[in-house]
């Protein structure tokens, strides 16, 4: 069905981010499960050097999953995107940093954009283009993991692995959620 200027529906983008295991991709899920029960046709997207689980979906770390899409370049999403009213993208920081601008096409085609990502990086810093996005998004909601030294909300995603470079794709023996005290000390 194509809607005329006057039927086309304001476009949104909303933006969920926080530590690894804070649970933003079981977050994702939920939102975009939620829009295909109202009929609305769904697209997910992740970047191509996200590699650790399934190729063609997105899996949360309590084992729940979507069928989607993975791309080498945000602008791809554009072109794959086209009849989507609602369109998914996991592992944000990992993608270029045209990733904003993509997004608010999509938002100015009229799509509800839903973006879930890593705000900051093992060393807290802002991540990719996950800040501009916290910059343009009609909705950010700022999820927390459990601090596994203390059990206060999780600040950043420490380390455990001497590794120095940015992009170090890893899990639960690579990384530990920590709140800002707890990092502080063991950094």
């Amino acid at each position: 069905m194509q809607r005329n200027d006057c039927e086309k529906k304001n476009g949104r983008l909303e933006l969920i981010v926080g530590s690894m295991f804070s649970g933003k991709t079981e977050e994702l899920i939920r939102r975009l499960r939620r829009a295909e029960i109202a009929r609305l046709k769904v697209e997910c997207f992740k970047p191509s050097i996200d590699k650790r689980e399934e190729e063609d979906s997105f899996v949360s770390h309590d084992r729940q999953t979507m069928s989607c899409t993975r791309v080498s370049a945000s602008g791809e999403i554009l072109l794959l995107a086209v009849e989507a009213d609602v369109v998914g993208i996991d592992e944000a920081q990992f993608f270029d940093e045209g990733l904003t601008s993509v997004c608010q096409q999509l938002v100015s085609e009229g799509k509800r954009v839903v973006v879930a990502g890593l705000d900051m990086d093992f060393q807290a810093q802002p991540f990719g283009p996950v800040p501009s996005l916290c910059a343009v998004a009609d909705e950010v909601e700022k999820l927390h993991a459990i601090c596994v030294r203390c059990g206060s909300a999780a600040y950043v995603s420490h380390r455990l692995v001497s590794e120095k470079t940015r992009i170090l794709l890893g899990e639960q023996r690579e990384y530990e959620p920590l709140c800002r005290d707890c990092y502080e000390k063991y950094r």
